[in-house]
């Protein structure tokens, strides 16, 4: 074992270890989308499929799932349209009449297969981010989480938010490449390179199983 699969092994430690999961939801990444091409992306990808390796060898090994979900009121209750993205959400809910991730549709549900009923699901109803103005750090540090593992989309924006929140929160953070989306992909690889190797351990779905398998059962 080299010193950074021991390093790695350390930071994963599964009783002080969350994966986090960035709004993996039918209405974000799943039918009925706003952004077609990240829907593409993250399908075209296996992000998903690695998503959901992750979290079963998180809960095989005794580390904790927790799932950001971005959720909205049928009347937009709670929140504001202070940017492009949230603009461009408004006028689809104009459009159909309901948001991508209305509470009570389809579209605010986790996609097939993520969740398990030892999961927590931590939404939010305003913002970019899932630490800005939620529970999220109080039940991460209540559990005992020291190091979060970043996964889902986008890395334009959600995920690098998580990340530098949760630097910012005095917290390890670890993000599986193949476990996150963004576009176009090329952007979403510079930013993983250049921007986000700065403040996280950068690794693969792969190794992170690999750095679980040693670990004794819960």
């Amino acid at each position: 074992m080299t010193n950074a699969d021991e390093r790695l092994r350390a930071i994963l430690e599964p009783s002080t270890t969350a994966v986090l999961t960035m709004e993996l939801q039918e209405g974000v990444v799943g039918e009925g989308a706003l952004m077609r091409a990240l829907v593409d992306e993250v399908t075209g990808s296996g992000v998903l499929d690695n998503v959901r390796r992750v979290c079963n060898a998180a809960r095989s090994a005794g580390a904790r799932v927790v799932h950001c979900t971005k959720v909205s009121r049928a009347d937009g209750a709670g929140e504001v349209v202070n940017c492009k993205i949230f603009a461009l959400g408004e006028r689809q809910k104009r459009d159909q009449g309901y948001g991508a991730t209305d509470l009570g549709t389809a579209g605010a549900e986790l996609v097939a297969g993520l969740e398990d009923p030892r999961d927590v699901v931590v939404p939010r109803l305003h913002g970019m981010t899932p630490f800005t103005s939620t529970s999220l750090d109080q039940i991460l540090r209540n559990l005992g989480v020291r190091t979060v593992v970043a996964t889902g989309v986008s890395v334009n924006l959600g995920i690098f938010g998580m990340a530098l929140s949760a630097l910012d929160l005095g917290y390890q953070v670890v993000i599986p490449r193949d476990a996150v989306a963004g576009v176009p992909r090329e952007y979403a690889d510079a930013v993983l390179d250049n921007s986000l190797s700065l403040i996280a351990t950068l690794t693969t779905a792969d190794q992170l199983l690999d750095a679980w398998a040693g670990a004794p059962k819960p």
